[in-house]
């Protein structure tokens, strides 16, 4: 009986502990949700993300159908798009994740790559100057996931 009453209360405890973890995990997608600050550069403009629980990853859809979005590391500065909505290769909001790293350090990436001089990698032809510096690498995809784009407002 006693044997009985311990299983009853383990298992009560047990769904207990799972029913908190899965309120917790919850809470954590929806704050993950909503629009975002500035997120990323295109052409030198900030655009901003609404945060979607999308995986697109292993759908077998062509790379082609996703837009490059490169990640920097965390703290030097947000990321780069190649495309935002209106430009001709613009591909809906589906992006793929490349994971970018500095071997010679951000100031050496900026140094070699900021050509408009404004402190910031802001366009993917800087991006791709300091690639041909040796001063950022580029990785490969990270996430593949679907997401809307918004411009920052000027005064943001």
């Amino acid at each position: 009986m006693e044997s009985t009453r311990i299983r009853l209360m383990m298992g009560t405890i047990t769904a207990a502990v799972f029913a908190v973890g899965t309120v917790l995990a919850g809470a954590s997608a929806a704050n993950a949700e909503g629009v975002s600050g500035p997120g990323f550069y295109v052409d030198g403009e900030q655009y901003r993300t609404v945060g979607t629980p999308t995986d697109l990853s292993g759908t077998g859809a062509p790379a082609s159908s996703f837009q490059p979005i490169y990640a920097f590391p965390e703290g030097t500065q947000p990321n780069v798009a190649t495309a935002a909505p209106g430009d001709p290769d613009y591909r809906g909001g589906r992006w793929q994740v490349h994971s970018v790293s500095l071997p010679n350090g951000y100031d050496a990436a900026l140094g070699s790559g900021d050509l408009d001089g404004d402190g910031v990698l802001d366009a993917d032809e800087e991006l791709w100057a300091a690639v041909s510096a040796g001063d950022l690498v580029i990785g490969g995809v990270v996430a593949s996931f679907e997401c809307p784009v918004i411009p920052v407002p000027a005064s943001s």
